[in-house]
């Protein structure tokens, strides 16, 4: 099933599915309980990100070829760093530039496929990790590079957390629709062009590897969203370095999922 989190005429707060031309057949119960199908259709107002994340963990350096783009050698266990859940943005919705992030320009993407947990998990083995996951969603880790590499001592959070800075959905997909996690194509497309262009398949750790790490002994509350790394092709690593810009407009596509887009203007 592909869930969307919305705001109806009424300004209420709704969950539906087999969303269509502005519609979506209403659920009625809880993301992480159980859902009834109404049957009736209704107008989506405004596409909300399909949750708000009780915490919002990253794996870096978890493609083959961004680690070599970034001049990495392969880790030997996930590189952990988290964001902020305030920096969680809508699909549609701006990426705000802060005037703090335009000398230099630094502002960056990297299209990832997130992993929702859907009930509480601790010290899970890989080989039933994947039980645990209530859905997969587009999403975009935006960068602030300078930030992430300069104003925080070693640590990449700060440059990671600016409100607006992770763009999520605009659907959340069930595992009944997504087989395989680690087979899936995944692009990042600038204005139409596109700049990554890579598979799940080239993940250094899989989806399943990731939970059962994270979950060693810490627990993963349900909600908590796992953003599982980025393919090559970020804009820092270019030959001349690409970044965003005001009135740019940033797309995330994963096989299977609607794209998460997003416009960029400058705070």
């Amino acid at each position: 099933m592909k869930i969307i989190r919305f705001l109806d005429e009424h300004d209420c707060l709704c969950y539906g599915h087999s969303y269509n031309d502005g519609n979506a057949l209403l659920l009625e119960g809880e993301l992480f309980g159980e859902f009834t199908d109404t049957g009736r259709r209704v107008h989506a107002k405004k596409i909300l990100a399909p949750l708000e994340p009780a915490a919002i963990l990253c794996i870096g350096l978890n493609y083959y070829q961004h680690a070599r783009e970034a001049g990495f050698e392969k880790p030997n266990n996930p590189v952990l760093f988290f964001k902020n859940p305030a920096s969680v943005n809508h699909p549609g919705d701006p990426i705000v530039i802060p005037d703090s992030c335009l000398d230099p320009p630094q502002v960056d993407w990297e299209a990832e496929l997130a992993v929702v947990i859907g009930r509480r998990a601790k010290n899970v083995p890989a080989a039933e990790a994947l039980e645990y996951v209530r859905g997969y969603v587009p999403a975009n880790d935006i960068s602030a590079r300078h930030w992430q590499k300069h104003a925080g001592a070693g640590q990449v959070a700060r440059g990671k957390s600016f409100d607006t800075f992770c763009p999520l959905g605009p659907e959340l997909i069930t595992p009944d629709d997504v087989p395989d996690p680690q087979s899936l194509k995944l692009q990042c497309l600038l204005n139409g062009e596109i700049m990554q262009n890579g598979s799940t398949s080239d993940m250094i750790f899989s989806v399943a590897e990731i939970i059962a790490y994270l979950t060693t002994d810490m627990t993963l509350l349900p909600g908590s969203v796992i953003l599982t790394g980025t393919p090559s092709g970020v804009g820092f690593a270019r030959k001349p370095p690409i970044f965003l810009k005001s009135g740019d407009i940033i797309e995330v596509a994963i096989e299977g999922m609607q794209t998460l887009s997003n416009p960029v203007v400058s705070g």
